[in-house]
């Protein structure tokens, strides 16, 4: 399924290749390497989009400007499956999906501790600092919040850490990282919202593995999976039991 392997990189810096999981004329999936930013933001390193764009123009000796349209993000600790729009009719037609929902993602991640049930429903209303990037939870009607909701599913315990997979309904910033630490089960690794249990250094332990839509030209139903790396806290669960989740 993937067409190159990103071997051999440094941690946060960009890679020489990437995970190709779909490609056609109108659309490009990618697995995210973790640590570095979906588009340019106040740090000045090196972006997906620009790192994209440089790639596609490589390959298929493009000459001028290649488009590459957003379609949707992921925080820039936050590594696995992402769709990039190769036309302004694919980004817009995505967009919409988004916009109705038929726009599904999937993600696997690692918290601490148990949740209160072996599946559920979390919904919050989150406020965001755009000062200090951070998001809150806050009482319902509270100005600028908005509503966040998700599915969880939890797949495993052990060493005190859980396996969860979460469905997203509404995707607001930082959403899963807040919710969960909200519910009493802060994601490993997660220094923003789990300093008190998480060391510095440590890899958050959040990853998109499922984003399904309809295709934006055939209208077939596209359908990206990708697997966190066997690394610790991931290898403490068989990478068949993470993948069955997604099925």
């Amino acid at each position: 399924m993937a067409q190159s392997v990103n071997g051999g990189r440094e941690e946060g810096q960009p890679p020489a290749s990437f995970d190709i999981l779909f490609e056609d004329n109108h659309l490009l999936g990618i697995v995210k390497p973790v640590n570095i930013p979906v588009q340019e933001d106040a740090t000045g390193d090196t972006d997906l989009l620009t790192l994209l764009k440089e790639d596609v123009k490589r390959r298929y000796n493009k000459p001028g400007n290649v488009f590459m349209g957003l379609v949707h993000r992921l925080d820039r600790p936050v590594g696995g499956a992402m769709i990039f729009a190769k036309t302004s009719k694919a980004a817009s037609r995505l967009s919409e999906s988004v916009r109705s929902r038929s726009f599904r993602k999937g993600y696997l991640t690692v918290v601490h501790g148990k949740l209160p049930a072996a599946s559920g429903r979390l919904r919050d209303i989150l406020l965001k600092n755009a000062k200090t990037n951070t998001v809150t939870v806050v009482r319902e009607g509270t100005p600028g919040g908005k509503e966040a909701v998700l599915d969880y599913t939890v797949l495993g315990f052990a060493e005190g850490l859980s396996l969860v997979k979460v469905d997203l309904l509404t995707g607001r910033s930082h959403q899963i990282r807040v919710q969960l630490a909200h519910a009493g089960c802060p994601l490993y690794g997660d220094q923003k919202y789990g300093a008190a249990v998480n060391k510095p250094g440590q890899q958050i332990a959040l990853w998109s593995s499922l984003v399904g839509f309809p295709h934006p030209v055939t209208k077939q139903e596209v359908e990206l999976i990708s697997l966190p790396p066997r690394q610790y806290p991931w290898d403490l669960w068989p990478e068949k039991l993470q993948e069955g989740a997604l099925r």
